[in-house]
């Protein structure tokens, strides 16, 4: 079967809500052991729908800000199925120019978005080697290659991301792990809707056709559409993919309207 997993064991992390679940629930389709680490344990009562004995989809309550807690919870994935695939998918965001944005947003962003998949994949390496390679994929996102207004943090993290891509594609080439990242545009999800509702407050409706008209495809992406992506660079039939930034956007990066 194309794009199989069956065999595979693979970590998601911010897995329980949006983007991340999406990819958690097509991965286990194609036939993964799936593994969530979140700290949001408010969100995953969809997986009491699972079917089986051992649960394609497993939840580790995990803060990636701390390597400790990171290597802790990996290490008892690897004994419990291996460690196959890393999908670094949690972040957050912030809206702020440099001068507005205070030491502490900032350093939040970074743990978040920078460390936390600095992290994982220091912990998730080892045990890839030791398994004769991986796969690791991180969301980026459009704003590492395309300036938005007012998002000097969120905007930094991205790129750190990106340019973390590329190093690990290089460093581990030998050592049969593969490393991409991919650049979604917007994507509607639970945490579009709350970020819209949180920054524009009684405009939602306005913000939310204004966010989407910004794609020359006319809407967000749809989170599957993501995760069918990272499928496919997850899969063997991606084994000649490595160190590439792949824009998942509506043709926001290249094809933006003036």
């Amino acid at each position: 079967m194309k794009f199989s997993l069956k065999g595979k064991s693979a970590i998601v992390t911010g897995g329980a809500s949006g983007i991340g679940r999406a990819i958690c629930e097509v991965f286990a389709e194609m036939g993964a052991q799936v593994h969530i680490i979140d700290v949001n344990n408010q969100s995953i009562d969809w997986l009491s729908t699972q079917e089986g004995e051992v649960p394609a989809i497993e939840y580790h309550h995990c803060d990636i800000t701390s390597l400790e807690e990171v290597q802790g919870t990996v290490a008892k994935i690897n004994r419990l199925s291996g460690v196959d695939i890393l999908v670094n998918n949690a972040g957050i965001a912030h809206i702020g120019s440099a001068g507005s944005t205070s030491r502490e947003d900032f350093e939040k962003v970074m743990r978040v978005n920078v460390h936390g998949a600095y992290h994982c994949i220091n912990a998730c390496v080892p045990f890839m080697i030791e398994r004769g390679g991986g796969v690791v994929v991180n969301i980026a996102s459009t704003v590492a290659s395309v300036a938005i207004a007012n998002r000097f943090a969120y905007m930094t993290s991205k790129g750190a991301i990106l340019s973390m891509t590329y190093s690990v594609a290089l460093d581990y080439i030998d050592d049969g792990i593969r490393c991409n990242a991919i650049s979604p545009g917007r994507v509607h999800t639970p945490f579009v809707d709350g970020f819209i509702a949180k920054n524009y407050p009684g405009q939602e409706k306005e913000m939310f056709e204004r966010l989407s008209k910004d794609h020359p495809i006319g809407r967000m992406a749809r989170p599957e559409e993501i995760a069918h992506l990272a499928l496919y660079l997850c899969s063997d039939e991606a084994a000649y993919v490595t160190g590439s930034n792949h824009h998942i956007d509506g043709g926001f990066t290249k094809l933006k309207r003036t």
